[in-house]
């Protein structure tokens, strides 16, 4: 491989690079991040473009933090999408003492036992991965080391405290 010699912007999402004089490397910008779309050949006013390289996330071993970061994404989001059924329980729970039976009724449910249990997890990861994130923030356990034990605690601490939860729960 040569240097490179040339970078030429196709469209918005895609980059050529100029790796040789025949060569060219493609790279397509995605919201997930760069993606190697492969490379070009050319030879004698021909080309060749190879296919895209898969890329297999489930045997990438992600490091501590991003497993993380990345829990604390999930977490947010099934917050969010949890929010109108819980809001929805305690409004009947309100209403009258036979909504709140027919709340308790619901609870009584193994699957919306098991579900509120994924929906507790959310709620303490997010909770103490945010409040990790604002330490970061500060400027507080920014070194590698101390951002790695600080994702340990975060991880160890959500999953201690929805246990807690299960047993009170059942």
């Amino acid at each position: 491989m040569g240097s490179l010699q040339g970078m030429q912007i196709l469209d918005e999402l895609m980059l050529s690079v100029s790796i040789s004089q025949d060569r060219k490397l493609w790279l397509a910008f995605l919201p997930s991040g760069w993606y190697k779309f492969g490379n070009q050949r050319t030879d004698n006013m021909t080309t060749q473009r190879s296919a895209p390289v898969y890329l297999n996330l489930l045997r990438i071993r992600f490091p501590v933090g991003a497993v993380t970061s990345i829990a604390h994404r999930i977490s947010g989001v099934l917050l969010f999408l949890s929010f109108p059924f819980l809001i929805y329980l305690l409004e009947l729970s309100l209403q009258s003492p036979e909504g709140f039976d027919t709340v308790l009724g619901y609870l009584h449910n193994s699957w919306l036992r098991a579900g509120s249990a994924f929906v507790a997890w959310s709620l303490f990861h997010h909770l103490v991965s945010g409040i990790r994130f604002l330490f970061i923030d500060i400027d507080k356990g920014v070194s590698l080391q101390q951002a790695r034990r600080s994702a340990w605690l975060v991880n160890i601490v959500g999953i201690i405290m929805t246990l807690i939860y299960i047993g009170w729960l059942f």
